[in-house]
């Protein structure tokens, strides 16, 4: 089993030192490999050496990041926001691919997660989120892109539920009215 490197370090080396002697005098032999470790783990302020290693462990997880957070192409939220109103609603077909997909992404967000919808249902919560009066448009290319589920004969709709591009906070950020998210609408 490979050694791990655990960085020891101490605040105060007269407290440290004091605390280790005393330790040290309680002895009546010569301490052992362990017993030294822990004495030097209890003079730094640990319980004992293996509370100091998963506290270590600890540190150097959290400093180590595990996966590297995509940066968010904020280009492309600012052109995907320019298809929104001041009210959050889409004002128009987006004709560039990218756009209409980050747009597509802010109405499944704005979807209730783990709820069936009628098509009734559907189509009302997109009227309220568009201004160009195709609701049907917009859950068919829904559909499409995968980020809502149907039955077959179309009359329920779910939400799919999915890892979000890191642009869409981003964009709801930008497309979210303010009384909505003091509202928390």
């Amino acid at each position: 089993m490979p050694r791990l490197a655990l960085p020891f370090e101490v605040a105060d080396l007269s407290a440290f030192a004091r605390s280790l002697r005393g330790q040290l005098d309680q002895f009546d032999h010569k301490p052992g490999h362990l017993e030294l470790l822990n004495m030097l783990c209890r003079a730094a302020g640990f319980r004992n050496y293996q509370h100091f290693r998963a506290s270590a462990e600890a540190r150097q997880r959290l400093a180590t990041p595990r996966e590297a957070l995509p940066t968010p192409d904020y280009q492309l939220v600012e052109k995907a926001a320019r298809h929104f109103d001041a009210e959050g609603r889409l004002l128009r077909w987006p004709s560039k691919a990218p756009h209409l997909k980050l747009c597509l992404w802010v109405l499944w967000a704005r979807i209730p997660s783990s709820r069936v919808l009628t098509e009734r249902e559907i189509n009302e919560l997109l009227k309220r989120w568009h201004v160009f009066g195709d609701p049907a448009v917009l859950r068919r290319a829904m559909f499409e892109a995968s980020l809502v589920d149907r039955t077959q004969d179309g009359r329920q709709y779910r939400r799919i539920e999915q890892k979000p591009p890191a642009e869409l906070s981003a964009l709801l950020a930008r497309v979210t009215p303010a009384e909505d998210i003091r509202t928390g609408s």
